[in-house]
């Protein structure tokens, strides 16, 4: 698999790097006004969404066509809470590489402040079977630039 550092904190957009908006909700939160753990899986999960809809993969479309990521493993650090209605933003990079899966690195932010880190390795599979199957080469050539571009 390639390899890919960690996600440095920059405000500017790079092209191997997508970066969404997410407020903090009433629903978000625990009996102590902040997000409870679980929902930084949420987040995090709408950034890899975004990022595969920006390169142009809509997961509904990759569906019909027999294709699914499922979620191996989660690694996270937990760092520092996020409270109600603050603004977030959720950074998300490709990480790792292989023919069947590949790692996210992804990073949750209130400004610069680094709340949260993780890395989440995602298995292609048949969604019909639940049987891993390789990364379709067009998604896999794009993942791949994009990591050249970031090193």
């Amino acid at each position: 698999m390639k390899k890919v550092t960690a996600l440095a904190c920059a405000t500017s957009v790079e092209p191997s790097l997508s970066r969404i908006s997410v407020r903090v909700y009433y629903e978000d939160t625990d009996a102590a006004g902040i997000v409870y753990y679980a929902n930084y899986l949420r987040f995090i999960e709408r950034g890899r969404t975004e990022f595969l809809r920006a390169l142009g993969h809509d997961q509904n479309v990759l569906m019909q066509e027999g294709i699914a990521f499922a979620v191996r493993s989660v690694n996270v650090e937990f760092l520092k809470p996020a409270k109600l209605d603050d603004l977030l933003t959720v950074e998300t990079a490709v990480a790792s590489l292989g023919r069947a899966q590949l790692a996210f690195a992804q990073r949750i932010l209130r400004g610069t402040e680094l709340l949260l880190a993780a890395e989440i390795r995602v298995v292609c599979i048949d969604p019909v079977r639940g049987r891993p199957i390789g990364i379709p080469e067009d998604i896999h050539k794009r993942m791949s630039s994009l990591m050249e571009t970031s090193k």
